[in-house]
């Protein structure tokens, strides 16, 4: 089974990097005041990975845009769900349950391409 939080965490790593070569405008504009500082160690999955991720990600914005916004705030920008709940003045259970939706589209977009991601093969060599 797909830890599917932690590829989304490498994902939003990977293109929050200069060198991704996907910018990400400022979708999340309204959330301005909710950008933190990125941290210093972030997990960042391969070109390869990411390209695959990114390319579920902008189906996910064709049929879920709410969801996509969401998903690209909170794993790109890291911007927390009590956060965004609080910009969006709705409960942050609401949120979790669209990010839920968003991650669960991902991972079956994943699952019907029959892809294994390198950053997979990473993490179970870790443990």
């Amino acid at each position: 089974m797909r830890d599917i939080k932690l590829l989304l965490e490498a994902w939003g790593g990977w293109a929050a990097t200069d060198y991704s070569g996907v910018s990400y405008s400022h979708i999340a504009a309204g959330f301005r005041g909710l950008i933190t500082s990125p941290p210093a160690t972030r997990p960042i999955c391969s070109d390869h990975d990411g390209m695959i991720l990114d390319a579920c990600i902008s189906r996910l914005k064709k049929y879920h845009p709410d969801e996509h916004r969401l998903l690209v705030a909170h794993y790109h920008y890291r911007v927390s769900l009590r956060a965004l709940a609080r910009r969006l003045h709705c409960a942050d259970g609401t949120l979790r349950k669209q990010l839920q939706t968003a991650e669960g589209f991902i991972e079956g977009m994943l699952c019907a391409m029959d892809s294994r991601l390198e950053f997979e093969k990473r993490c179970e060599l870790s443990d």
